[in-house]
C-alpha cells in the first residue's frame, strides 16, 4: 500500500455480513497511536482518499481506514431486490463489527460523501459507540432528496441515474468506464488534477470492476429506497443524533448552493452541531487537506 506513509499496515477482517448471503470481508489500513478515529470514505473511491491526512493525524489518534462493503478490496456481494445488503444500516454494521473486532467499543467517526451517509447511519443505529462525529459534504438524504430542484437535479445527476433498475446503468458505465469516472469526477470545481497519480489509478480500477460498479449502483438504490424508509422511521420516532456533530462543505460545490447544512442537521440532531464551508469543492480531504486536519485535531481534541 504505498498511498500511506511507512507505519501503517493493511489488514483484513470478516463481520458478521449483515443482510447478505455470505460473509463480508472488511480490508482496511491501521496506523497511528491513541483514540480510535474511524474514517469512511465516499463514491467512487476508496480508502486511499485519506493519504493526505494520515500522517499528521497518526500523531494523535489511532486511525482505521476501511473500504465500504462493495468499494476498493472489500467484499461485493450481489444486491437483494429491496436494497437491504446495501442499505446504509447494513454498511454500518459492518464498520461497528470491524471496530469491535479491532478493540474499539467507542470511537471518533469521521465521513465523506457515501462515507457520512453510513456515518450517519451507525450514529443512529449505534449512539453509543460513536464519541464525536464530523461529515463532509453532505446534507442528510431524506433532506436532499425531499428538497430536489432543477439546480440539484442537474448537477447531481448521478443520483438519478444509479437508481435506475439494473443493468442500465450498470451497462451504460461499462461501455467506457474511463471516460464516465474522469467525466464525473473531473467535472467537478477542482478537477483531476488533485488525485495523486497511484490513487487515481485505483478509482479507476473500481470503475472496470464490473462487481464494484454493480455495488455503487446498489450503494444509490439503497439511498433512494430502504434508506429513505429508515430516516422517515426515525422521524416518527423521534429518534435524532445524540453526540456532537461538526460539519464541513465545498464552497464551491452543490451542497453550498442547493442546502443549508447547518439548519439541516440540525434539524435532526438533539446535541450541537457547529461547521462551516472551506475554500473548495466536493473532494475536501484531497482539495484541502491541511485545513482538514486542523479542524479534526480541533474538533475531536489532539
Amino acid at each position: 500500500m504505498t498511498h500511506f506513509p511507512q507505519g501503517f499496515k493493511v489488514e483484513r477482517m470478516r463481520t458478521q455480513g449483515a443482510c447478505a448471503e455470505e460473509p463480508i470481508e472488511i480490508d482496511y489500513c491501521i496506523g497511528g497511536t491513541g483514540p480510535a478515529l474511524l474514517l469512511l470514505h465516499g463514491f467512487p473511491q476508496t480508502k486511499a482518499i485519506w493519504h493526505k491526512v494520515a500522517g499528521p493525524l497518526s500523531e494523535h489518534f489511532t486511525l482505521v481506514m476501511p473500504d465500504l462493503r462493495g468499494y476498493g478490496a472489500s467484499s461485493k456481494p450481489n444486491g437483494s431486490k429491496d436494497h437491504a445488503s446495501y442499505s446504509k444500516r447494513a454498511m454500518a454494521q459492518d464498520q461497528v463489527d470491524l471496530m469491535r473486532g479491532l478493540g474499539f467499543e467507542r470511537f471518533g467517526l469521521v465521513g465523506h460523501d457515501r462515507g457520512a451517509r453510513v456515518s450517519h447511519r451507525l450514529a443512529k443505529d449505534h449512539a453509543k459507540a460513536v464519541s464525536r462525529m464530523m461529515l463532509l459534504d453532505i446534507s442528510p438524504t431524506l433532506t436532499m432528496y425531499e428538497n430536489t430542484t432543477q439546480a440539484f437535479a442537474t448537477s447531481y445527476w448521478h443520483w438519478f441515474f444509479l437508481i435506475q433498475r439494473e443493468p442500465v446503468p450498470e451497462t451504460l458505465i461499462g461501455a467506457n468506464p474511463e471516460f464516465w469516472i474522469k467525466q464525473h469526477m473531473g467535472s467537478r470545481f477542482a478537477g483531476l488534477d488533485i488525485f495523486a497519480p497511484d490513487v487515481w489509478q485505483e478509482y479507476l480500477k473500481g470503475a472496470k470492476d464490473p462487481a464494484c460498479v454493480h455495488a455503487m449502483c446498489e450503494d444509490y438504490r439503497a439511498s433512494a429506497s430502504i434508506d429513505l424508509e429508515h430516516d422517515k422511521e426515525d422521524l416518527k420516532r423521534g429518534v435524532k443524533l445524540e453526540m456532537p456533530l461538526h460539519v464541513h462543505w465545498g464552497s464551491k460545490g452543490v451542497i453550498e448552493r442547493c442546502f443549508s447544512p447547518l439548519a439541516d442537521w440540525r434539524a435532526i440532531s438533539n446535541a450541537q452541531v457547529t461547521g462551516n464551508a472551506l475554500d473548495c469543492g466536493h473532494y475536501i480531504p484531497e482539495e484541502m487537506p491541511l485545513e482538514l486536519v486542523e479542524s479534526i485535531l480541533t474538533f475531536f481534541g489532539s
